[in-house]
């Protein structure tokens, strides 16, 4: 029986056209584990830019919390109100709360589900902002159940400086016309009750010095919750472990292809040295 002819359709790493193809795989290989590892890098190295900024972030909140209270910024200074220069600095404002105008916004605090309770203070020169006087539970919602706490004239406030809350809260949206409120949007919340000359920011009361009556005095202030989660370390450790398993593996193909290569070359010595490879 005549045996087939051998295929060529696929050349053999023996040959000059094998050996092409092989070195253009690895070449390409070569490229996309570079690109990988730069990859990867380049993601550790940002949570490492970010660990420091975030760290930067917090001492500086740190310092303006337990700073004394500074006067609320003025009209003059509202549009240059932003959050990396002004939120959760010490303030304080004075003026008369518009209760009729207050805002119940949905809370979810360590005294349990209610809400915030946010009221106009109208200053001397009829400027207003928003104060976040403090939390109600569901049963002390209704102005009445809480008359007797209600500043009344001129009054003097202290907190944190919060910037506004646009779009709503999470996967829910305000609901203006129901006062059906999930966020502190000042701007909304001000259209909605007709208020004008209204700040961009609101302000997060202190609490109440405590008193000796038994029953709650609500609302309930100086519950702002102050947390910036920080796992930047976690992401970089990640990151950068991933371009040393990528460099690791890179390595080991080299190392694998470089033995095998060094084989093939002796197995191919070896047979052109053989007797019978130099018969006619």
């Amino acid at each position: 029986m005549t045996p087939p002819p051998p295929d060529h359709s696929t050349p053999s790493l023996d040959t000059p056209a094998g050996r092409q193809r092989s070195a253009a795989a690895r070449a390409a290989l070569a490229v996309c584990a570079a690109l990988a590892f730069a990859g990867f890098f380049a993601l550790g190295t940002w949570q490492v830019e970010r660990r420091a900024w975030k760290l930067d972030l917090i001492a500086r909140v740190e310092q303006r919390v337990h700073a004394a209270p500074a006067d609320a910024p003025g009209r003059e200074r509202w549009p240059q109100v932003n959050a990396a220069d002004d939120e959760y600095r010490r303030v304080r404002l004075a003026g008369t709360f518009l209760h009729d105008k207050e805002t119940l916004v949905q809370a979810s605090t360590r005294l349990g589900a209610g809400f915030w309770v946010l009221t106009p203070l109208r200053a001397a020169d009829g400027s207003i902002v928003l104060v976040n006087r403090g939390f109600v539970p569901p049963d002390a919602q209704g102005r009445s159940a809480r008359a007797a706490t209600e500043p009344q004239g001129e009054t003097t406030v202290t907190g944190l400086l919060r910037i506004t809350e646009p779009h709503g809260g999470f996967l829910r949206k305000n609901e203006p016309a129901a006062q059906r409120w999930f966020s502190r949007d000042v701007q909304a919340i001000a259209a909605a009750h007709g208020l004008g000359n209204v700040a961009p920011y609101f302000v997060d009361s202190d609490a109440a010095p405590s008193s000796s009556s038994a029953a709650p005095a609500w609302p309930a202030g100086g519950l702002t919750v102050i947390a910036f989660p920080n796992s930047h370390l976690v992401y970089a450790i990640t990151w950068y472990g991933l371009a040393l398993m990528v460099l690791g593996a890179a390595g080991y193909a080299w190392r694998e292809g470089h033995r095998r290569r060094n084989g093939e070359n002796a197995a191919n010595a070896q047979a052109s040295a053989r007797p019978d490879a130099h018969r006619d």
